[in-house]
């Protein structure tokens, strides 16, 4: 195992109110996922076994627990450099997302309609996203490649008809998503968005997900978007329409939502279509989404080969 110099206790007092970030990676070409602690990774593949061999089977067999108690007192077995990051469940049996879900968001249409009675909804893939530090895709089909940064609920206990008192129960953590996409196919058709919503690695999530513990009051979250570190989306999330515990009780009314799932809540003002003239993401962009307490989300951009 390599030495990042943690100390004993700096990885006592991280761990001891059960504050955890856990990351899926790839590593000498191995799947992988572990708890990041200041720039190093414990690895918890090599600690749980088989039975545990990723993040959705901790999940899914409700083993949290079982984490905090393998990685008491340990150091790092690699650094952070050493990995590349994979979208923190790479593997979830939905990824939901939730359009125009900010007050100003729905007045940035300008087409005079009042907020919407029920949130937008559609799926993406995971084949779509990328992890954090990797470059996400313009295809040759479309220059209108855009961002959308957006904060992720993983999904901890599954369930239907979810009440929204209990919504926490159900939460597992958090993480970040830049829900990329293409504009204009987006307008390709009048019901739907899927097309231009689903483009092979236009959008990522990542770094990881951070277990509600560490996070504190999700009532407090906000969410800034820079592109080449200028400052584009800035929001806090009272300014939501449909609040966390109303999107699981109305998802869960008609999905049975699973461990590992994942939900992306919406995007504040500021996307790049909204400008005028708009302004898309071309080569060699950064684009940074940052949630205090959960994380930083970098990607930059390259053009799909033909």
């Amino acid at each position: 195992r390599c030495c990042i110099g943690a100390s004993l206790s700096s990885i006592s007092k991280t761990f001891g109110k059960k504050k955890m970030k856990i990351a899926s990676y790839e590593k000498d070409g191995l799947a992988g996922y572990g708890v990041v602690i200041d720039n190093g990774i414990i690895d918890l593949k090599a600690r749980l076994g088989s039975e545990l061999s990723t993040l959705i089977d901790v999940l899914r067999r409700d083993a949290v627990d079982k984490i905090r108690s393998v990685i008491e007192n340990q150091d790092p077995d690699f650094s952070l450099d050493d990995v590349n990051f994979q979208i923190p469940v790479p593997v979830p049996e939905k990824i939901i997302c939730i359009g125009v879900n900010y007050g100003n968001r729905n007045e940035e249409y300008k087409d005079g309609s009042e907020a919407p009675q029920f949130p937008s909804v559609f799926l993406r893939t995971p084949g779509s996203f990328v992890g954090h530090n990797h470059d996400i895709l313009r295809p040759i089909e479309s220059d209108q490649l855009d961002y959308e940064g957006e904060i992720v609920l993983v999904i901890g206990k599954g369930g239907r008809r979810i009440k929204p008192e209990n919504y926490l129960q159900h939460i597992a953590g958090l993480s970040i998503m830049n829900e990329g996409t293409i504009r204009d196919w987006v307008r390709h058709a009048k019901f739907n968005v899927t097309q231009g919503k689903n483009f092979a690695s236009s959008g990522s999530i990542g770094p990881w997900m951070v277990t509600t513990e560490e996070v504190g009051d999700l009532n407090q979250l906000s969410i800034q978007t820079r592109v080449n570190n200028e400052l584009r989306q800035d929001d806090v999330i009272s300014n939501m329409i449909f609040k966390f515990p109303y999107l699981l009780n109305y998802l869960s009314t008609f999905f049975e939502l699973k461990p590992g799932d994942l939900i992306a809540t919406g995007t504040p003002v500021g996307a790049g279509a909204r400008f005028d003239p708009p302004i898309w993401l071309k080569p060699g962009d950064i684009l940074e989404i940052e949630v205090p307490n959960v994380g930083k989300l970098q990607n930059t951009f390259i053009d799909e080969s033909g």
